[in-house]
């Protein structure tokens, strides 16, 4: 016997009737309660439903993608979910054998670097694709690709180092020129021969209640940009007093260029360093040291030919190791500040420049800063946002696998730079500074060079270990010279920007985002300046 039954909904929703199809009066009352239910309800309830479908159907696909057993929709939705609810992770899907042969070392494996590597990404998927391999021939392709790929890319950027090496050893057409220009027009021209200082001015040189700056250099262009930019940007310039140091080839066309381009008001000393009685008369061991290390050099190092020819060492070690060959290393300009207390035996206090570098602000504050007694005022350069430039450490210059070293000296102490610093020649005299950096030359040179990379900064790390003060970095940024991952917002906020490095603003290997923090103290109308083609960009 078949029963029907009707289904009754009251129009306000609130009460459903159930009622036997023979019309028998029993029936079965559901209140529903008084909250009217809404269609948003329903309709938010079904995008729910279908929104959890969707997320099934994904697990479901990805497990079939990742090429595990096939699985329900809601076993493979319990495998997905449960580990996470437990806490548990699942085992990583890439197979074992491609971390083993990725992790071997390469001369350990069987690996193919012939003509048919892939040498690009497209060539690699194209090959996989078509050829469909097991794991461990893709990972021994892979291995190959880019083994062969790492190999090409070393060898360009050894070959973008050397060439910077060239470029930056010589001489450029346009400073030669400036160079004869100006010693022709002290021959001939009376106002290019001025006493620099003029006589009424020269008490100032032993004033130190004026701020005292050196700067060592045989490069005119350089050292005008130096000189123009830290007058331009003091608040006193009046009260500066800059001393400048070159040899004697540079001085005469570095006495015209200064008489004809006066920095009124500030104060600006021209000597060439046989003005100095104590460096030509007897024996100056940074002099006799220098000439060993040339022959030294020449004996053991073999040249640049020798340094790119090395087929283990990283290129940036190989970077660092033709940069510190540049002449610049070996020139007495570079190691005459070892004798700033002789040099300048009335004054207190000097802040040192070198010549690549710009001014960007006032540097008299330099003078209100205590230094504790310390002698040398630098920034260090272990620590900074800039991983490349501020990462330098006691390792990064010394070789501490030399027992001299090792025992010596702590390979994580912090490093700090030169080419700004400010020294307290009071503090100096007290010390044996000067004593050690010739003590540490001499050790360098019985150990055929082997106690430090080649330049003037690892034995001044030694010299004034334990003089150092550390100074705030805004007064000295590095490494315009050698990257380009300085913005120019971040160089136009620091104090003193350093294009230490081969790319040198005046090359035409500079970066060009960088010069125009330099070129910007050019006077590109200048006659000298025009007659020798020295240009913006």
């Amino acid at each position: 016997m078949k029963h029907t039954m009707q289904l009754l909904i009251s129009p306000s929703l609130r009460h459903v009737t159930v009622v036997p199809g023979k019309g028998f009066k029993e029936f079965i009352k559901v209140k529903v309660g008084s909250r009217r239910i809404s269609y948003l309800m329903v309709f938010y309830s079904l995008l729910l439903f279908t929104f959890l479908l969707r997320f099934v159907f994904a697990l479901t696909a990805v497990d079939t993608i990742d090429g595990e057993r096939k699985c329900s929709t809601l076993g493979c939705l319990g495998r997905k979910i449960g580990p996470r609810i437990l806490g548990t992770q699942l085992e990583p899907t890439v197979p074992e054998v491609i971390y083993q042969i990725l992790e071997e070392p390469s001369d350990q494996i069987e690996i193919d670097e012939g003509p048919d590597t892939p040498q690009s990404l497209e060539e690699f998927m194209e090959e996989m694709k078509d050829t469909r391999p097991d794991a461990e021939t893709f990972a021994v392709k892979l291995k190959a690709m880019v083994t062969f790929l790492e190999e090409r890319t070393r060898t360009a950027k050894i070959q973008e180092y050397l060439y910077r090496h060239v470029a930056s050893s010589g001489i450029p057409k346009q400073l030669h020129c400036l160079d004869l220009k100006l010693a022709h027009e002290h021959s001939i021209n009376a106002n290019a021969r001025l006493q620099l200082p003029s006589a009424e001015l020269v008490p100032a040189l032993v004033d130190n209640s004026y701020f005292h700056f050196v700067l060592a250099s045989d490069n005119i262009l350089a050292a005008s940009v130096v000189a123009s930019s830290l007058v331009q940007n003091s608040f006193h310039p009046e009260k500066v007093v800059l001393h400048i140091i070159t040899d004697s080839k540079t001085f005469s066309p570095m006495q015209a260029w200064f008489s004809l381009h006066p920095l009124t008001p500030a104060i600006i000393e021209v000597k060439a360093l046989h003005h100095f009685d104590w460096l030509t008369k007897g024996k100056v061991p940074v002099l006799e040291a220098m000439e060993k290390d040339q022959k030294a050099r020449s004996q053991f190092r073999g040249g640049s030919s020798a340094i790119v020819a090395n087929t283990t060492e990283k290129p940036h070690i190989i970077a660092a190791k033709l940069q510190a060959l540049s002449p610049k290393y070996n020139s007495l300009m570079n190691h005459i500040r070892i004798y700033l207390p002789e040099l300048f035996p009335s004054l207190d206090k000097v802040v040192f420049l070198d010549d690549d570098i710009v001014v960007q602000t006032d540097l008299s504050s330099l003078w209100d800063i205590d230094m504790n007694g310390k002698v040398n005022g630098a920034v260090e350069t272990c620590r900074g946002e800039d991983k490349f430039v501020m990462a330098k450490h006691f390792k990064s210059y010394l070789n501490f696998s030399h027992p001299l070293i090792s025992k010596n000296f702590d390979p994580n102490e912090c490093a700090w730079a030169y080419g700004m610093n400010i020294f307290d020649l009071e503090a100096w005299r007290e010390t044996n500074i000067s004593e050690a950096y010739h003590y540490w030359l001499e050790q360098n040179l019985k150990s055929d060079l082997s106690l430090w990379q080649l330049g003037t900064l690892p034995p001044g790390l030694i010299a004034f270990h334990g003089h150092v003060h550390a100074i705030d970095p805004f007064w000295h940024m590095l490494g315009l010279g050698y990257q380009d991952n300085t913005s120019i917002a971040d160089a136009q906020s620091a104090g003193v920007i350093h294009f230490n490095g081969r790319a040198k603003p005046w090359l035409d290997i500079a970066f060009p985002q960088l010069r125009s923090l330099w070129t910007k103290y050019v006077n590109f109308s200048d006659k000298f300046i025009r007659t020798c083609h020295i240009r913006e960009t």
